[in-house]
């Protein structure tokens, strides 16, 4: 058994300090992620910084019309709350469709949005990966690739990102509140995930000692027509081999907007602004949804085993999108 210190936040800015002042500590919310890498031996901080009992737990409407949801916020307590269902549907059908009702009552907004991108390679210490031991190698290209990206990736790594709440919050337009060293800034949700590169190694933009408190939600009116779709190998527990988050506001039969992103076909949320573009003023037809999905999915790069997921992609997002402007 590796040791390690443990502390007890007082307060965010409490955190925040006692994170930077060792390099090698981390956060501690619930630890559904954190705990099983311990286990496994893939990572081995020196301080845990217990964020648990700090107050951010609430959902508070703002007066713009956006949501405020705190970072310490349960993603079965996100999922109900009926602010969330009334305005956002897609987040919480996302919320529900991730892990299973046990993980879902522990864990949290801000610990689901950093879980790690990461395949079945990545948790096995005892083979190459690029993301543990940077320059090691990636496993899962010429392995078993059946789940893994065919969007965003690399030579250094094609693992997917596992979040299905990520995807509706990047879908959504959605801002994540981080405190760090220089102070509190807004890190728009789309823009927190790192593509791979050459440093797989780092999922997000964030730095050693940056601490989300919460994430705003935009007033978006339109996003009660919204859903969230998973296509997964089982009905609990399982990531996505491809899923959709979609909303759209119609006029008279025409895209006036539209919001979508994809989830299991790249290392981070996939916020699908080319088929966006491709809809806004169209008339909602088949038609011109498939060639939305098609314009999207043109960069796709896949993998030996699991050039399916590019129409399985385009299907899914053609039949969301068709399904919510039947049920204007």
């Amino acid at each position: 058994m590796r040791e390690f210190a443990y502390e007890r936040a007082t307060d965010a800015g409490h955190a925040v300090a006692a994170v930077l002042a060792e390099p090698d500590a981390v956060f501690l919310g619930a630890g559904t992620n954190l705990v099983d890498h311990l286990k496994l031996g893939l990572i081995a901080p020196g301080k845990l910084v217990d964020v648990s009992g700090l107050p951010f737990d609430e959902v508070t409407p703002g007066p713009d019309g956006g949501v405020r949801v705190g970072s310490a916020v349960r993603n079965a307590d996100l999922a109900a709350h009926p602010l969330i269902r009334a305005r956002y549907p897609m987040l919480s059908a996302a919320l529900l469709a991730g892990a299973s009702a046990q993980l879902r009552n522990l864990a949290t907004t801000g610990g689901n949005l950093l879980q790690r991108t990461r395949c079945p390679y990545f948790q096995d210490a005892t083979v190459p990966c690029n993301k543990r031991a940077p320059g090691s190698g990636c496993s899962a290209i010429g392995g078993f690739d059946r789940d893994q990206a065919i969007l965003g990736a690399s030579q250094q790594c094609i693992a997917t990102h596992p979040s299905d709440m990520a995807v509706a919050l990047a879908a959504l337009g959605a801002v994540v509140r981080v405190l760090g060293a220089d102070g509190e800034r807004e890190i728009p949700v789309a823009d927190l995930y790192r593509l791979p590169g050459d440093t797989p190694e780092r999922d997000t933009v964030l730095a050693h000692g940056d601490l989300i408190t919460a994430v705003d939600l935009p007033p978006l009116d339109w996003a009660t027509t919204s859903t969230y779709r998973k296509v997964r190998d089982r009905a609990s527990f399982a990531f996505a081999l491809v899923s959709v988050a979609a909303a759209i506001d119609l006029a008279d039969g025409v895209v006036r907007d539209v919001r979508i992103a994809f989830g299991g076909v790249a290392p981070k949320p996939w916020r699908a602004r080319l088929a966006e573009d491709h809809l806004r003023g169209q008339p909602a037809t088949v038609a011109n949804f498939t060639a939305a999905a098609e314009t999207e999915l043109a960069a796709a790069r896949p993998q030996r085993q699991n050039g399916f997921k590019i129409p399985l992609a385009r299907n899914v997002l053609v039949a969301t999108l068709r399904d919510l402007s039947e049920a204007r």
